[in-house]
């Protein structure tokens, strides 16, 4: 678990699981398998399998020892909704998640219907708590699948990573969606990213009044483009209200 985070959309990290397995080109350059690996056989080192799928069960505690609020990305080194995490590791995590209800978590999945699936087991005919925010990754507009599986979960608040955007997305319908990241890829094998594919998300967003934050444009390091797009800094979160009539509405709030 990290106190802070370079990820500009969140305060800390949280990995009760680490290591994962490729599904789709998205994977290809994935930056934690990439980290991982360079420590495979070091002697007790927390990486010393690498990026083999590994539980951590004595993780499963620390955000409550965190008194003071923050957004937690959960298992930025992995992907909580592996096949190879059982339902009831999952349902650990999620047991502390509900219980440290003073922080926000944001968890990220490719295995969005498998998401989906729990989720609306675990809530019924009720919704995920609103400090739980539910995303799934789209890479470019081969894996649009992924969004309607989380539109129809049972969640409060859900999200797209757009990262590494590696083509164009296309039309996108955001009705239930809340927040969109969008970011190009970083490392090595970087693949190059068209600012036409930012502006046309960007765009459909502020037409749907969706929050948008762009990460970074990437390169050979994350901040190695920065992060200005067309003259500015886009750093949108969504902002729950309750409205008049005791239901939970969004507005788009440019920061935090």
């Amino acid at each position: 678990m990290a106190d802070k985070s370079s990820i500009e959309w969140t305060n800390a990290t949280w990995n009760p699981v680490t290591g994962c397995t490729k599904i789709s080109a998205g994977c290809d350059n994935c930056y934690a398998e990439r980290f991982a690996e360079r420590f495979r056989g070091v002697p007790d080192h927390p990486f010393e399998t690498g990026f083999d799928l590994t539980l951590r069960p004595d993780r499963l505690k620390q955000p409550l020892s965190w008194k003071q609020h923050r957004m937690i990305f959960v298992n930025s080194m992995s992907d909580l909704f592996h096949k190879g995490v059982s339902n009831d590791f999952i349902d650990q995590v999620f047991d502390t998640m509900e219980e440290a209800h003073h922080h926000t978590f944001q968890i990220l999945t490719k295995r969005s219907s498998r998401m989906r699936n729990y989720v609306d087991a675990r809530y019924g005919d009720d919704t995920a708590p609103r400090h739980i925010w539910l995303g799934t990754s789209v890479e470019d507009g081969t894996k649009k699948s992924r969004i309607r599986h989380i539109q129809r979960m049972a969640a409060t608040v859900r999200f797209l990573s757009i990262e590494p955007l590696i083509g164009p997305v296309g039309e996108l319908d955001l009705d239930g969606i809340h927040w969109v990241i969008v970011g190009g890829e970083s490392g090595p094998r970087a693949r190059p990213i068209d600012p036409e594919w930012v502006r046309d998300i960007r765009d459909q967003c502020q037409e749907t009044n969706v929050a948008f934050f762009f990460k970074q444009w990437g390169g050979f390091r994350p901040k190695s483009g920065g992060r200005m797009l067309d003259g500015q800094e886009w750093s949108e979160f969504p902002t729950l209200i309750d409205s008049p009539s005791s239901q939970s509405v969004f507005i788009t709030n440019p920061g935090e």
